[in-house]
């Protein structure tokens, strides 16, 4: 998105970052920052650290940080130019014509548009003589007509161009259409529908867009379900089913299942706080966006194998949040949606009854286990509690821990101090290798040795220390900026992450407008926004900032005139030379 100057810093002056954030996050005074708990990974103390002098955020556990445009864009899984607008509707603020409708901003304007015509056509057909099939079946499924209407569900006709026809007789072009994943283009070039002959569910974001559609066919044939593919409104990674609706009715839990009809079903009936993924597996960023609307989550996945499996992995990635996690299991291996229709009007009250039951994760988990093993035998016995006692101390709770260990003490007939005393080695154990993890964490990011941005770092790591210190200067004192950018050219800069910054700030100097994390925001993406962030919180402001520029100059003058080992690989021996000649009268 292309917006002016002049939008940009009105803005920043309308928006106040610790303002944005408290609508997302606790925060407390600590000095003259506000500290809170980071809503992009789960902690227990407060890491995340928000400045409201300086605009901007930073989260010392897991690296998230930048200006409040880049917080939206992460709490919010929206591009730079849906966090403006966001910001800018907040402010009172409309976005200048010229600047909506550039590029891709005016591209996903229109699968917006696309996508809500296609909403309705699909709708309408589902009442046509060629959609009656595809009405029966969803009237099959005891879906009622106002359920129909507020899923908004429709079908797709057989012959493959009608939709596409539709759309171009209301303006929208070949590759609008192709890009909202809505047709797929031929070998000769020309769009066909993307859905055939299937029954519709739209899916509509938390704004109220439609963002993509899932398709179910009637026949045999597959796949039985067809997905729009990610397009530049939609990622099936952070997107879930419903959520429009159930975020409003959550009341601190939602339940998560696995398919569409569960999800209709279950709202039908009652459950308004049902969610469901969109044809793949449960992902750390639906994880996060879960945690923002709820404090528990019931998985109720199908009972077989494959739910089963689904299930352990959605507690693997749901626990990191810190979110209470519940399982429900179906009996007689079926899904709500069968479930609730097996008891006709007594189905909602029945489902409630296994919802109030359920329990938790560590005692599914531990009923799992359990099962693979014949306690009745010593050696099974033996090896089921040592795996048990190993799931145990992972729990955080001391109380938590005392409950499951008296209750397996209880059901096996073991001395519960043994089990305890099982537990507590398994918890060292784990301290012991947390704290190696930890320390060779550490070690490796001041090293540079991981850095995924800046993978130059590692082998100059003097130069890159000065090249954010210089950073962090110019960001902090604009008088110094100007001085610095005069002088010192971007070919200084030894690695290009760094150099990249450099230019950015240096070309906003010399054009003479401001370089603060919100001016700059539109150039970098959000883990970048991160590390720079970070490099402004690493090199605080300096009392004397033009000595200290000329200091961190003359060290990246140094780095630079030194050959790597690929040029001293390859150089003449007058350069090798030079290089020695330099070397010895820096020594001197």
């Amino acid at each position: 998105m292309a917006i002016t100057e002049e939008f940009k810093q009105e803005l920043k002056a309308r928006t106040d970052i610790a303002d944005v954030i408290s609508s997302y996050v606790q925060l407390k005074k600590a000095g003259r920052n506000l500290v809170g708990l980071c809503p992009f990974h789960n902690e227990k103390s407060p890491s995340f650290s928000v400045s409201r002098e300086n605009g901007f955020f930073h989260c010392f556990g897991c690296g998230a940080g930048g200006d409040a445009i880049t917080f939206i864009r992460k709490i919010e899984n929206l591009d730079y130019a849906d966090a403006v607008k966001l910001l800018a509707d907040r402010a009172g603020m409309t976005i200048p014509e010229d600047a909506a409708s550039d590029g891709m901003g005016h591209l996903k304007t229109r699968i917006y548009e696309a996508n809500r015509e296609a909403a309705r056509f699909y709708h309408r057909q589902l009442y046509t003589p060629d959609g009656k099939q595809a009405l029966e079946y969803l009237r099959n499924r005891a879906l009622t007509e106002k359920t129909i209407i507020h899923f908004g569900l429709g079908y797709s006709p057989r012959d493959r161009f009608e939709l596409v026809n539709h759309l171009k007789s209301k303006g929208f072009s070949n590759n609008e259409i192709i890009q909202a994943n809505l047709a797929n283009q031929s070998k000769r070039g020309f769009p066909f529908d993307r859905f055939s002959d299937r029954v519709m569910f739209p899916i509509i974001d938390l704004r109220g867009n439609v963002i993509a559609f899932g398709g179910r066919i009637m026949s045999d044939i597959k796949p039985k379900y067809l997905n729009t593919s990610d397009t530049p409104v939609f990622n099936k990674s952070r997107s879930l089913f419903a959520l429009q609706f159930a975020k409003n009715k959550a009341n601190g839990q939602l339940i998560l299942v696995e398919g569409y009809m569960d999800v209709i079903a279950l709202h039908q009936a009652g459950f308004e706080n049902a969610v469901a993924t969109l044809g793949t597996s449960l992902t750390s960023e639906q994880a996060k966006i879960i945690k923002r609307y709820c404090d528990e989550v019931v998985i109720c996945y199908d009972a077989d194998e494959a739910g089963q499996k689904a299930t352990q992995r959605a507690i693997g990635i749901l626990r990191p949040t810190g979110i209470k996690i519940r399982i429900l299991t179906v009996p007689n291996g079926k899904d709500p949606d069968e479930f609730i229709k097996s008891y006709g009007d007594q189905g909602s009250a029945r489902f409630r009854m296994l919802l109030e039951k359920s329990g938790n994760d560590t005692e599914y988990r531990l009923g799992k286990l359990r099962m693979r093993y014949n306690t009745d035998i010593s050696e099974q016995k033996v090896e089921f509690l040592t795996k048990a006692s190993a799931m145990i101390s992972e729990l955080e709770n001391p109380v938590e821990q005392d409950v499951y260990i008296s209750k397996l003490s209880h059901d096996l007939e073991v001395e519960k101090n043994a089990i305890k005393r099982l537990v507590e080695k398994n918890s060292r154990r784990s301290y012991r290798e947390y704290k190696k993890a930890e320390q060779r964490q550490v070690q490796a990011e001041m090293s540079g040795l991981n850095d995924r941005l800046n993978k130059e770092k590692h082998f100059n790591l003097r130069a890159a220390n000065a090249e954010e210190a210089i950073i962090s200067l110019m960001i902090y004192n604009p008088d110094t900026a100007i001085e610095i950018a005069g002088h010192l050219p971007p070919e200084t800069f030894v690695t290009g992450f760094n150099r990249r910054i450099y230019e950015v700030l240096k070309k906003r100097v010399e054009n003479g407008q401001e370089i603060t994390p919100s001016d700059i925001s539109d150039e970098f993406s959000e883990d970048e926004m991160g590390r720079i962030t970070k490099m402004l919180l690493s090199h605080p402001r300096e009392n004397n900032p033009q000595a200290a520029s000329q200091e961190y100059i003359e060290v990246l003058k140094e780095q630079s005139q030194r050959l790597t080992p690929e040029q001293a690989a390859s150089a003449d021996n007058d350069t090798i030379m030079e290089q020695l000649r330099r070397m010895k009268e820096k020594k001197k």
